[in-house]
């Protein structure tokens, strides 16, 4: 089977497009012909040799990716026959091995996919839909919210753009040029704002008009964040899930207060990780809050998914697809 091999941390190009041996499943676990690999941005952390949160800097050699979907060609003992054949998802966990024709998971980790989803559309319910859902599980939103979305064209801006409209909340979605505007308007946001014209900010004080926001979305942090936060009402919050712009800020305002959503809170929920992404794959193909996936590469095109994920030069869930299936 071919695989991404990394020996090496660096920029994209230490992903080589290589051969190996076929995998086996162990006892419990089901071989994944794999359809479609998810690429986060998590993924060029690791890449780097950098820590991001909990997760520490993986041995090598590795092959990254932590989502995938295809079809179950292969189990282990004690797994149940009426898996063969089945097209399923999974996340992987802090494993890695993602982003090859072959994957291996645990039996009890697997969904199966929903006839209306394509393997690229489960493979972005499987990672950022589940985050979303688990993010509202611990900052739901009310009616009468008005959110403000940075990167809202990414694959969770995207995601909680959509559970924020139907929530019926006021939503500004922020994003970086014409087209991914264009996708964060077409998802339902009440108006979309381009960060990257120089006079965004009072374009964003203009449409806010006498409204006061409630709520921020925030896993970009930097400038765009402290923005965003000073808007914020009192009694306000602001719900932190990450720093893209590699500019961790300080909220320190005591009324305006910040609400960490990622790690063992999350994991805490009732049903653990696996009801969230049941529950996101649920909600995708309901079409209740679908799946963006607007970055499709190769298998061997790794690397340039990863330059472009870097560059923001793509919208939406990135995904490598036409591995084994």
């Amino acid at each position: 089977m071919h695989v991404i091999s990394q020996h090496e941390f660096g920029g994209p190009e230490v992903l080589r497009y290589e051969e190996v041996e076929d995998l086996e499943p162990g006892s419990g676990e089901v071989r994944i012909a794999v359809g479609a690999s998810g690429v986060h941005l998590i993924d060029t952390t690791i890449r780097r040799g950098e820590e991001f949160g909990a997760l520490p800097a993986p041995t090598l050699p590795m092959t990254p990716g932590r989502e995938v979907a295809g079809l179950v060609d292969r189990i282990g003992g004690g797994v149940d026959s009426g898996w063969l054949g089945k097209r399923v998802v999974a996340h992987l966990g802090a494993a890695s091995g993602g982003y090859a024709e072959q994957a291996v998971a645990s039996a009890d980790r697997i969904h199966e996919v929903p006839p209306e989803l394509t393997f690229s559309d489960a493979v972005a319910a499987i990672g950022t839909g589940r985050t979303a859902v688990g993010i509202l599980d611990l900052a739901p939103i009310k009616a009468s919210d008005v959110v403000l979305i940075p990167s809202a064209a990414g694959g969770l801006g995207s995601a909680l753009v959509q559970h924020a409209n139907r929530a019926g909340a006021f939503v500004i979605g922020l994003a970086g040029g014409p087209a991914k505007t264009d996708v964060v308007r077409t998802l339902g946001a009440d108006v979309v704002i381009d960060y990257l014209r120089p006079d965004w900010q009072v374009a964003l004080k203009g449409a806010l008009g006498d409204r006061t926001p409630t709520v921020v979305f925030d896993g970009v942090a930097g400038e765009v964040g402290q923005v965003l936060y000073d808007l914020l009402g009192k009694g306000g919050h602001l719900v932190q899930f990450g720093w893209t712009a590699n500019e961790p800020t300080v909220y320190d305002d005591p009324d305006r207060p910040v609400v960490p959503v990622l790690g063992p809170a999350m994991m805490a929920r009732p049903g653990g990780i696996a009801s969230l992404e049941a529950e996101s794959l649920a909600l995708a193909a309901e079409g209740t809050v679908k799946a963006v996936v607007g970055s499709t590469f190769g298998l061997d095109q790794a690397a340039e998914a990863h330059r472009a994920l870097e560059s923001r030069r793509t919208f939406g869930k990135v995904v490598l697809v036409g591995g084994a299936v």
